[in-house]
């Protein structure tokens, strides 16, 4: 109402001028607001542009006043790996964007993660559905590292008990016609402390080679710098987390 007040008053000061009606008044204050309107939404797109997106965060579930940059939002038909990874998941899959979760959760500059990776789809990727924030995770190993890091431990049956952990829930095993063993299950994360993670599908499929291929579906987590509520449901179900598993597309070449 500004704009059309300076307008009537302008028209007022110019009197003995040719006539102006008050409906062309009204369509020219719509246009100056328009053009305003206009230049906000440029500045917007070009913030978005740079990548300086501010996302809320949650402490334990409740809004907090500190926020972290939003990493940069995947296309399906982009040559990233976000975008690649999106192009392999069901269409009903929600937003990827490729992210670090050592970021996220311990605000480490991503730089500064020392996060490696050997397949060509590795990585921690966000998945925004219906208000809610979860992930996949991938993880190639070659055979020197499952060494380093497990010993001989993966050779055995992972449905089994192992030591004091929980028995894995609904624990699937099977062995592939290439020699692979992939085994899947549901873990409750029920383990405390903070993040507190939901419930996911874990994936770990052993290489006749000796390599292992690893992928968590997450409902997401809870804590500092939370990205939002969890997901009613993982990113992938158990089918999903297992036709994933099988693409050559998460395999180094070679």
């Amino acid at each position: 109402m500004n704009d059309v007040r300076e307008l009537l008053a302008r028209a007022a000061r110019d009197a003995g001028r040719p006539a102006v009606s008050t409906g062309a008044v009204y369509a020219r204050a719509a246009r100056v607001r328009f053009r305003r309107r206009a230049g906000v939404a440029g500045a917007a797109l070009a913030v978005v542009a740079t990548g300086g997106v501010a996302l809320p965060q949650l402490t334990d579930g409740t809004p907090t006043g500190t926020s972290v940059a939003a990493a940069p939002v995947a296309t399906a038909s982009g040559g990233d790996k976000a975008g690649r990874l999106a192009a392999l998941l069901p269409e009903a899959v929600g937003g990827v964007e490729q992210v670090s979760l050592a970021a996220l959760i311990k605000g480490v500059p991503p730089e500064h993660a020392g996060e490696t990776y050997v397949g060509p789809l590795d990585g921690q990727y966000l998945i925004r559905e219906d208000g809610g924030a979860g992930y996949l995770t991938l993880s190639f190993m070659k055979p020197a590292q499952v060494e380093r890091k497990f010993g001989g431990s993966l050779g055995g049956d992972l449905c089994a008990t192992q030591g004091k952990e929980p028995p894995r829930t609904d624990c699937v095993r099977e062995r592939l016609p290439d020699g692979g063993v992939l085994t899947t299950w549901r873990d409750a994360m029920a383990y405390g402390g903070s993040p507190q993670w939901g419930p996911e599908i874990t994936g770990r499929l052993v290489l006749k080679d000796g390599s292992l291929l690893a992928v968590r579906s997450s409902t997401g987590y809870l804590g500092p710098r939370s990205q939002g509520p969890l997901l009613r449901n993982p990113p992938l179900d158990r089918a999903q987390v297992r036709a994933l598993m099988l693409r050559p597309e998460l395999r180094p070449r070679g």
